[in-house]
């Protein structure tokens, strides 16, 4: 009788647990990392490009400042160079403001009185024929009339104020004298009429 064929396993038989031959002496925390990429290599890494930014911002920030120092002392350069004119402007403006102020002043007493040549033509234009001025005394801000009333001495009075009413009542007078009144009627005892004096007070300019 033939013997029966039997297929066989091709695994590998199990091999049974048995103790070392002879004991572990390996120091396990001695051995070398034996990992590719290690850790410490991506922290390093990290450190380093920190570093690197850091210093090329410290860099381009020193630039600006030595840039900016640079470009202020160009200016006090400048400043300083001018120095010497602007104060030499200064002080001839000065001096032109101290010499001016006294033509400004004539200037403004001269504009802010009326024109003496004005006021003799329009008052002999407006001189009514019993009356006539013996005197115009011109002051800085008043104008005095002073006249002989021509006539009779019981019409003196009314004349005077007939008179005073034609100046008060003429626009080219009012418009330069804010007052004109009648001072005084007296009689002159040389030619026995009488004498009329009569005020006109310039206008004040408003400044």
């Amino acid at each position: 009788m033939l013997p029966s064929l039997k297929k066989r396993n091709k695994a590998p038989a199990a091999v049974p647990t048995v103790p070392a031959w002879h004991p572990d002496l390996r120091n396990v925390a001695a051995l070398p990392d034996t990992k590719i990429v290690r850790t410490a290599f991506f922290l390093n890494g990290v450190a380093v490009l920190a570093a690197v930014s850091m210093l090329l911002w410290l860099s381009i920030t020193a630039y600006q400042l030595r840039d900016l120092r640079q470009q202020i002392a160009t200016w006090e350069a400048d400043i300083e160079r001018q120095r010497r004119t602007s104060d030499q402007a200064i002080a001839l403006y000065r001096k032109f403001q101290a010499d001016a102020k006294p033509v400004e002043e004539v200037s403004a007493f001269v504009t802010s009185r009326p024109v003496t040549s004005e006021i003799l033509l329009r008052l002999a234009e407006t001189l009514p024929g019993y009356l006539a001025l013996d005197r115009v005394d011109v002051r800085e801000t008043l104008f005095t009339l002073r006249g002989s009333v021509r006539g009779a001495a019981d019409q003196a009075s009314g004349a005077a104020s007939a008179y005073l009413e034609l100046l008060q009542g003429d626009r080219f007078f009012t418009d330069r004298f804010d007052e004109i009144k009648l001072v005084s009627l007296t009689r002159n005892p040389q030619t026995g009429r009488m004498v009329v004096e009569l005020t006109m007070r310039v206008k004040e300019q408003k400044k």
